[in-house]
Parts: structure tokens; sequence; C-alpha cells
């Protein structure tokens, strides 16, 4: 068991509240369209223009052929493509730039691996298989000389070297590894595995058939065990037995003592104090009257899926992506701003200057800036098709885009 000092400290997610990019760089905000294979460059901040493009499957052709040659990876892709996918491949799910902004490290859920893009050439420069059949969410750490990646078949997390695509270490998890999160200070990493979402047995009849949800932290030097979290025993505790342990994305107070946390099937989230290791509050925001209440029908079995925090921790940015909005929520009284209009939100980011929120809007293509203080919409930007993950990076100063474009 971690104890509470440990636990109250350096619990920020890597990359929030963003430094000042290195001499010679440029900050910006990647976003990744999962379906059409590309990462769009946009501004990240003021009015988040479009810089240039990337396409993150140059050896797709190369990938395909090993594909269809091998009858079980097959399967996986088509799996992949009829499931989650949504009748689509997924192309691109998370990305993250090198520390001297020369690359772009991207997972690719349909191709089971993760990869390094030169952004002045285009070209891939290293390529890791994650184990298993299906790569997902990432994480960077806070120097940016490693990354962790889920491989969501495997119950496993890749730990890589951000430079060679070498692995350094490897811990497994529960059921489907969703988000991962670095501690501020490196020491730690957080993993939330969400168990099966891909099935059509939603009804709460058939939670057990979901698989083993747990947070599962990480000492970053040994990559054993520090802490293990099961949400099912924390929610039940604090009376709210009705709600799924399967913890989507995830947000960090500044100082690290408390995560507020999504989960399937919900229009809300939880507080969770993270030293006493308890549920503490919990926010229900609107149902929009157009939504199903069939459960099948979510996204992944996700109702809500996307979090940001405001830098200074006093407001809560959320995608309720089935209920078609993005809300400011006071974080003291956990009072909901106004109700900003979105297609199916599937992420939120905090900008570069810390001033807004950026959701993507994955069934209109396009990323909306939500201000921070007002709760209402600054600017919105189209990108490629289904954009979800978004991410700040940089690049060099002056680039427009790789020369292969």
């Amino acid at each position: 068991m971690l104890g509470a000092v440990v636990l109250a400290a350096g619990l920020v997610p890597a990359g929030a509240g963003a430094a000042a990019p290195a001499p010679g760089l440029r900050q910006v905000m990647f976003v990744g369209n999962n379906w059409e294979g590309t990462a769009d460059v946009i501004a990240s901040s003021g009015d988040f223009a479009r810089i240039g493009r990337v396409n993150v499957v140059p050896d797709r052709d190369r990938r395909l052929a090993e594909i269809y040659l091998n009858p079980v990876k097959l399967g996986f892709f088509l799996g992949i493509r009829l499931g989650p996918g949504e009748g689509h491949d997924q192309l691109i799910d998370d990305m993250y730039t090198t520390p001297d902004g020369s690359a772009l490290v991207v997972s690719r859920p349909s191709f089971a691996d993760v990869v390094s893009i030169d952004l002045a050439t285009g070209g891939v420069r290293w390529r890791f298989p994650v184990s298993g059949f299906r790569a997902d969410h990432m994480a960077v750490s806070p120097d940016g000389t490693r990354v962790a990646v889920s491989a969501s078949t495997s119950n496993t997390v890749h730990v890589l070297d951000i430079v060679t695509g070498r692995e350094v270490g490897s811990f497994g998890t529960g059921d489907k590894p969703h988000e991962n999160v670095f501690s501020a200070d490196g020491r730690y990493l957080w993993n939330m595995s969400i168990g099966e979402v891909f099935t059509d047995l939603d009804d709460p009849f058939w939670d057990f058939t979901k698989g083993d949800r747990k947070i599962t932290v990480v000492d970053t030097a040994t990559f054993r065990d520090a802490r293990v979290i099961d949400m099912r025993q924390r929610l039940d505790a604090f009376g709210r037995a009705d709600l799924s342990d399967a913890v989507r994305p995830v947000s960090f107070t500044p100082d690290g003592s408390k995560m507020y946390f999504q989960v399937s099937f919900f229009n809300g989230f939880l507080e969770y104090d993270v030293a006493a290791d308890r549920v503490t509050r919990v926010k229900e925001l609107p149902k929009n009257p157009a939504t199903s209440d069939d459960r099948t029908t979510y996204v992944n079995d996700s109702r809500h899926h996307g979090m940001s925090m405001s830098p200074n921790g006093d407001k809560l940015c959320v995608a309720g992506t089935m209920d078609e909005y993005v809300t400011v929520v006071d974080r003291a009284t956990l009072a909901e701003g106004p109700l900003v209009p979105a297609a199916k939100p599937y992420w939120a980011t905090v900008s570069g200057d810390g001033r807004a929120c950026v959701i993507s809007e994955s069934a209109a293509d396009r990323v909306t800036a939500v201000d921070f203080a007002t709760g209402r919409k600054l600017v919105s930007v189209p990108v490629g098709d289904h954009p979800q993950r978004v991410r700040v990076g940089h690049v060099p100063t002056g680039w427009t885009g790789p020369a292969n474009r």
C-alpha cells in the first residue's frame, strides 16, 4: 500500500499545464483522425488554426499484407472494424511528440502497434508490435523520454523508449487496459482497465461478463504493483452499487489529492480521495432527452467519455459523448455551466495556454474550444474523419507538414 504522503503527491497527468517550448520548437496540438489514419496539427491556442497534417499509416499496404496472410490476425483486425471501429479500421488512437519535436509516436489499434513517424519526411522511424492484437491509449512520462501503451487483448502495458522504440518495461493489468497516467514526478504509472466494452451484454444483470476491472498503479523503476484499486468496492461503500466500475478517462487535481473519473454507461463523474482511498462525491450531469436509454447504443459503453481540468484545478471540462454536449463544471460546487452542443464529443484536452478546453467532435469531424472561465464556445476547426484523441505537442518552428505530403 502506498503511504498517504506518496499518494497525495505528484499525481498530476504529465502534460497538464504545458511548459514553454524549447528554442526552435513551436507548441501545437495534434488531433488523431481515427478512421482516416491522419493527425491534424493545429495551433495550441488562439484561433486553433490548422498548420499541417501527418499520414500515420505510410506503411499501410505492408501492414495489410501481413494481416491478410495471417488468419488469426485477420480475425482480430475484422473484429476491431466491426466492433469498436463501428465499421471502420481504427488507424490512430493516441499520439505524442518526441522531446525534440522531430517525430510523432502513434498507437494504431487495427495494426496492433506503436510507430514513430518522422515529422520531416513522413517515414516510419521505428515500429513496436504490442503483445496481442490491439493497441490503445498511451501516456508520456513527464520528462518526455518514455511512452506507455495499453495492449488491449493481452492485458499488458508496454513502456517504451520514445526515441528508439525499445521496451524498457511492462506490467500486467486487469481486462482490457485503457487509460494510462504518469504521476507528475514520473515515479508512478496508473492504468485503468475497463473490461469487455465491445459486447451487447450491457444490461446490469450481465455485468459479471465484463471481466476483471481495476486500477493498477506501478512503480516506474521496477514496474511492480505499488497499489491495486478495486473501484467496485469503493463504489459499493459509497452507496452506488448501481454504477459500473469500468473507469474511463480521469483527471487529477494539481496537488494529486483528488481523482475525478468517468465510468461506463453513466452521464456524469465521481470524485475519489487518493490518500483516503474512497469515493467522496458524485455528479450526475443532465440527460439529453434525445439520447436513448438503450445501453447497447452507447459507443463502446461510453455515455460520457473525456475529461480535462483547468491548470489551477478549479474547473472540470466534461465531454458528454452520447448526450452530445460539453460542459465546464465548477470543482468546488460541482455545478455545471452552459451545455455547449457537440456532435459525439470523445475527448477533452487543455489548450496550450491553459485557458480553454479543446474537445474532439467525432461525429462532425471538427475540434471545438470552450472557455474555462465562461463555459462558452470559442471556436470550431474542421479536421479529418472521426477525430478522437487530442494532445499537446511540439514541432520545429516553421513546420507545415512532412515532405511526402
